[in-house]
């Protein structure tokens, strides 16, 4: 990490090391949404899509993408609907490194609950952005809300902060219940890599034990079946992908998400591996909020440059 006490005099301006600029996409299905562009000046830059509830769209380590990119690009979401096509809607905008699947629902439609939740592309109030280098961090904040009259009221808050300087972010989310009746939250975070952060010889590990791989890429059958890696325990776990020049460690609480599920489809023109941490087991209820409760969940991502895969 840089000493900022001493870079801080060399820098006109000290955005021009390390920033968070906020911008709006202004081209073909992504036209109108607004998004934040941090860059930590160690090499990490992401785009944050304030109107996709402050996922994460591109993300890239040293100008190498690393976050998967569908062909539909960042469809803005007035162009989406989760009803639509059957209930499949969220398959039109599937794309970028993060995608929050929830709150009412994390897996296939069933009645009255689309693919993946109601949450996904859901526009997020802006509350705070910037760069504080007293405490060396680029940070932004906001709260999407999913809500329906007689229904669920759920907010989620979240902050994503970034060290300046450094290869790793970090994802804070506060789910609060404004209603008046207790309501579960299911809530699954989508995280979706792409070459060269996956490649032929990848391996993912879960506290050191393998779960998935070696890959092989392109594979020519369809989407393989989500396994379910139950955490097993509280605390720090972590999920380490090795991919090609690229080691990623994903770090969660047990506690907060017990499972994790991995997805892929490796044919051509595709090549999605997906990183799903999720709040409850496959074969257990999910987790309730009582009226005004609420729940934490935080995840730390690092990005470390690694020898290419043999």
């Amino acid at each position: 990490m840089p000493d900022l006490t001493a870079l801080r005099p060399l820098l006109g301006d000290p955005r021009q090391y390390a920033s968070v600029r906020g911008i709006t996409l202004d081209d073909g299905a992504e036209r109108g949404q607004r998004a934040l562009l941090f860059s930590t000046g160690g090499g990490l830059d992401f785009m944050v899509l304030t109107d996709r509830q402050m996922d994460i769209g591109t993300l890239s380590l040293a100008g190498r993408q690393l976050g998967w990119q569908s062909s539909a690009g960042f469809v803005a979401p007035q162009l989406l609907s989760a009803e639509g096509d059957s209930a499949k809607g969220f398959d039109r905008g599937f794309s970028g490194f993060l995608v929050t699947c929830g709150l009412d629902h994390i897996g296939h439609p069933v009645p009255g609950h689309p693919h993946h939740g109601k949450l996904p592309y859901t526009p997020a109030r802006l509350t705070a952005v910037g760069e504080d280098w007293a405490r060396g961090i680029l940070y932004a904040e906001g709260q999407s809300r999913q809500v329906r009259y007689g229904a669920e009221m759920l907010a989620l808050t979240r902050r994503i902060e970034a060290a300046i300087g450094g290869t790793s972010l970090t994802i804070t989310d506060r789910i609060e219940n404004l209603g008046p009746m207790t309501q579960p939250v299911e809530l699954m975070y989508h995280f979706n890599l792409g070459h060269p952060a996956i490649a032929s010889g990848s391996e993912i590990t879960l506290d050191g034990a393998p779960t998935t791989g070696p890959l092989t890429l392109p594979m020519p059958t369809g989407p393989g079946a989500a396994t379910f890696h139950p955490v097993g325990h509280s605390g720090p776990a972590q999920c380490k992908i090795t991919g090609q020049g690229v080691t990623i460690h994903l770090t969660f609480d047990g506690a907060e998400l017990p499972c994790l599920q991995l997805w892929h489809d490796l044919r051509a023109g595709i090549a999605v591996q997906s990183i799903e941490p999720r709040n409850f087991l496959p074969d257990a209820p999910p987790p309730t909020l009582a009226p005004g409760e609420a729940i934490s969940i935080t995840q730390t991502l690092t990005f470390d440059p690694a020898a290419p895969i043999p």
